[in-house]
């Protein structure tokens, strides 16, 4: 179980639990406060413009993320108070750009840190190691977490984006539309090391490019 890092690992441990508070608070204010952009101001009002892992996340996420490594954040919105058709979209997918948004800095720390301290990458002890290892990981985290986000699957952010491309989707069988949701679900969570896979090569990419062009400038 994960907490049993805690007593293992206790760097790793408080370095993820960290990282995940941080990113999904990111995430669910991005989503408060574009939506108040658009008119509803449903979250605003319940306080949701704030980086409160409590507000942002409740106690029950927070306990499960201790425990098993895992958390959830959630925004309340109304898009009937939204000024325009693609406002709920819109909202939805700024969640996941905050998500983009990280991963873009952590992974320009990361090279950062590469370029001029090369123990960092090659080293395994070390404050330069613990922060690559840091920056490295909430790259990869963050990556992960638009991947997934983005996937269209009701209740996931993706699905209303998704929507508004194609609106035909609403016109499916709501039956049929929640076993292919579930299915769905099974799917990504017995592939879930693939999405982690791929979310580790984009960083490693990500941070091999970045890091060849500060050679050239600098």
């Amino acid at each position: 179980m994960f907490i049993k890092m805690l007593f293992s690992d206790p760097n790793t441990y408080l370095m993820w639990v960290t990282l995940v508070v941080f990113s999904i608070c990111c995430h669910e204010y991005l989503h408060a406060r574009v939506a108040l952009w658009q008119g509803d101001s449903t979250a605003a009002d319940q306080g949701h413009l704030t980086l409160n892992p409590m507000k942002q996340m409740g106690l029950f996420a927070i306990i499960m993320l201790l425990v098993i490594g895992i958390a959830w954040g959630q925004v309340p919105v109304n898009p009937s108070r939204m000024k325009h058709k693609y406002s709920d979209a819109l909202v939805s997918f700024a969640g996941p750009f905050m998500n983009l948004v990280l991963f873009l800095i952590f992974a320009a720390g990361a090279a950062l840190v590469a370029r001029f301290s090369p123990h960092a990458v090659y080293g395994n002890t070390g404050p330069e190691y613990g922060l690559m290892m840091l920056l490295s990981l909430g790259a990869a985290l963050n990556i992960v977490l638009f991947i997934f986000n983005m996937l269209p699957i009701p209740i996931l952010d993706g699905f209303n984006v998704f929507s508004f491309v194609f609106p035909g989707i609403h016109k499916v069988n709501p039956e049929l539309k929640n076993g292919i949701t579930a299915v769905l679900f099974i799917v990504v969570f017995i592939y879930f090391d693939i999405i982690w896979k791929l979310g580790f090569f984009i960083t490693n990419s990500t941070v091999q490019i970045i890091e060849a062009v500060l050679k050239t400038l600098i």
